[in-house]
C-alpha cells in the first residue's frame, strides 16, 4: 500500500481547503478503525489500545499528515504496524517461554518430614554427629576432628542421638497408626 504524500510539506494548509482538523477526523474514523483491528487481533481492549497509539502518532505529525490525500490511510497502517509488532514480540516471548520450562520437583516424602522434625529436636552435638555420619558419610575420626573432640565423645553422641531419633520416630509412627 503506498501513502500519497503532499506536494509540499512546508506549506500551511489554507483556509477552506477541504482539511479537517484532528478532532473530527478522530471521531469519524476511531470506531471503524478499532472495529478492523478488533477483527484482527481478536482483542477488543487491545485494538482500541492500537488504534488510540496509532492516532496519538497522527497527531503529532497531524500538520504533516493532514494534507496527505488519504490521512486514513496513514494511521490505518501504522495501527496495523503496531499489531504485527506487538505480534511478533508475542511470538518471541512464547518462543523463550518454551525453552524455560518448569520443573517439577516432589515435595518431600511424609518419612523425610519426620526425619528432619526427628532430628530438630536433638541437641546440637548429636544432630551434627548424626547428619555428619549418617548423611554425609564421614567417619568417626573425620568427625572428631571437625568437631574437635575425641572419637569415643563422637561415639556417645553418635548412640545418644540415634536412640533419641528411634523414640522421636517410633511416637510419631505409633500417633499415626493410632489415627
Amino acid at each position: 500500500m503506498q501513502l500519497a504524500t503532499p506536494s509540499r510539506l512546508d506549506e500551511p494548509s489554507p483556509p477552506g481547503s477541504g482539511h479537517i482538523d484532528f478532532d473530527e477526523f478522530y471521531q469519524a474514523h476511531f470506531r471503524a478503525m478499532t472495529v478492523q483491528l478488533c477483527a484482527y487481533t481478536g482483542d477488543l481492549g487491545h485494538a482500541q489500545d492500537l488504534v488510540q497509539e496509532a492516532f496519538c502518532r497522527a497527531f503529532s505529525r497531524w500538520q504533516r499528515i493532514v494534507r496527505y490525500d488519504d490521512p486514513v490511510a496513514w494511521v490505518r497502517k501504522v495501527a496495523w504496524n503496531l499489531a504485527t509488532s506487538r505480534w511478533r514480540r508475542v511470538r518471541a516471548a512464547e518462543r523463550f517461554l518454551r525453552g524455560q520450562r518448569e520443573e517439577h520437583v516432589p515435595g518431600p516424602s511424609p518419612d523425610r518430614v519426620a526425619l528432619e522434625a526427628a532430628l530438630a529436636l536433638l541437641p546440637a552435638n548429636h544432630r551434627r554427629a548424626v547428619i555428619l555420619h549418617h548423611l554425609a558419610d564421614l567417619p568417626i575420626a573425620e568427625i572428631a576432628r571437625q568437631e574437635s573432640v575425641a572419637e569415643g565423645t563422637v561415639k556417645s553422641w553418635l548412640h545418644r542421638g540415634r536412640t533419641a531419633l528411634a523414640a522421636h520416630l517410633t511416637e510419631g509412627k505409633e500417633g499415626k497408626d493410632r489415627a
